[in-house]
């Protein structure tokens, strides 16, 4: 392997530099946001570290996601990780690295939506009761907060601090540069198989890469590559969609969960999402185009909370997130020498930089996260595609995939 440790400082900060990981071989497949993390995390430990992709960097999910940031999660580990990852952006960001716009996070239920205003209040509390800074909003003073959004409507609104927005493209490249940087080799246009017992790579030309460890990032296609490889696992891609349109939005983000979308600040105007279906996709064979009157449908629900939008659609698209069969994420070792994130429901991005710091940890020696254990499922099992977005989890899908 070749690269030195130089290069990771002027990327990412000051981030310390060990050696735990000496000696130590690792092979990360799928060179997205979660994947860059671990190889760089991997990296600046000592590890030995080759991040391969079949494309480039960031070229599927997570180089088109919505970029949504925040620890709006009442449940215990979600909140953590959450909050983690949060800081990270914090610390990584920055003018030579990538930015992270701090704005609020707002969702809630409308009037007559009893159920959905009942589960809002009810999250509020709990998160609270984890150290999340959440608080519970009526309908005037989310108006007072945010003037640009219709309230007349609404029932109760939640707001959360700790969020905000990133270029998914942005965090991706500089966390593989950083890698590189750190010492890891970067193979892109370079499609692997995976073969286990001992752990190892297989090129297109037959070269064989043996390593200690193989992690498998390859978002919708992590299922298929394993499953090549004999090892079965509870995941289901799905398709999702979402557009940008012009206009003058400055903030919050939001999640209308009565209107069953989802909206936050771009560059350009705003960028909605909701039209998940609740169906398995094939990831080599999906529509990426938006369905008919996807767009004009969308437009319409963001119209009705933000009436002063221009909201002239720019584009319309569909992409891909991945489901399990409780919608918690399966992040670990699967058996000797084999690791795997996947199955975030549209949450992976932004859990990115905690979620690739803790598998890497669990690579070197270190813990797991018990709640995602990837073996808690034989991978057999039978299970339907529920939204990633709903309060269910007091969470939501804003992870899509944005085309260039």
């Amino acid at each position: 392997m070749t690269g030195d440790r130089d290069g990771a400082d002027l990327a990412v900060g000051a981030d310390a530099f060990t050696d735990r990981g000496a000696g130590l071989e690792v092979a990360v497949v799928g060179a997205g946001a979660l994947g860059a993390t671990v190889a760089y995390d991997l990296a600046r430990e000592g590890a030995d570290v080759t991040l391969y992709d079949r494309e480039t960097v960031a070229a599927g999910s997570s180089g088109r996601a919505a970029g949504v940031c925040y620890d709006a999660f009442a449940d215990p580990i979600d909140a953590e990780i959450g909050g983690e990852a949060i800081e990270r952006f914090r610390a990584l960001s920055g003018d030579e690295t990538f930015p992270f716009v701090e704005c609020p996070y707002v969702w809630l239920a409308r009037e007559g939506d009893a159920e959905r205003a009942a589960a809002v209040r009810e999250q509020v509390e709990r998160m609270q009761a984890e150290g999340v800074v959440a608080l519970e909003l009526e309908a005037d003073a989310l108006e007072e907060r945010f003037p640009p959004m219709r309230t007349d409507d609404v029932a109760v609104a939640a707001i959360a601090g700790a969020a905000g927005y990133t270029d998914p493209a942005q965090y991706t490249a500089c966390l593989a540069a950083a890698a590189t940087g750190a010492g890891a080799t970067l193979e892109t246009e370079t499609a692997v198989s995976i073969r286990t017992d001992p752990s190892r790579v297989v090129l297109e030309d037959g070269t064989v890469g043996e390593v200690d460890a193989v992690v498998v990032t390859a978002g919708a296609h992590t299922g298929r590559l394993l499953a090549d490889a004999g090892v079965e696992i509870a995941m289901k891609p799905y398709r999702v969609q979402a557009l940008v349109a012009s206009g003058e939005f400055a903030e919050p983000m939001c999640y209308d969960a009565t209107g069953d979308f989802y909206f936050r600040p771009h560059p350009e105007g705003i960028l909605a999402g909701n039209g998940t279906e609740l169906r398995e996709a094939d990831p080599d064979g999906y529509d990426p185009e938006a369905n008919p009157g996807f767009a004009d449908d969308l437009r319409d629900r963001v119209r009705h909370r933000v009436p002063g939008l221009e909201c002239g659609v720019d584009r319309a698209w569909a992409g891909l997130c991945t489901a399990t069969p409780d919608r918690d994420p399966l992040v670990g070792r699967l058996q000797e020498g084999l690791y795997v994130a996947t199955g975030f429901h549209g949450h992976g991005f932004m859990r990115a930089p905690a979620i690739g710091n803790r598998l890497a940890e669990q690579v070197l020696g270190g813990d797991g996260v018990d709640a995602f254990d990837p073996t808690r499922f034989d991978g057999d099992e039978e299970f339907a595609v529920v939204e990633g977005m709903t309060l269910e989890e007091s969470d939501w899908g804003g992870s899509v995939e944005e085309p260039n």
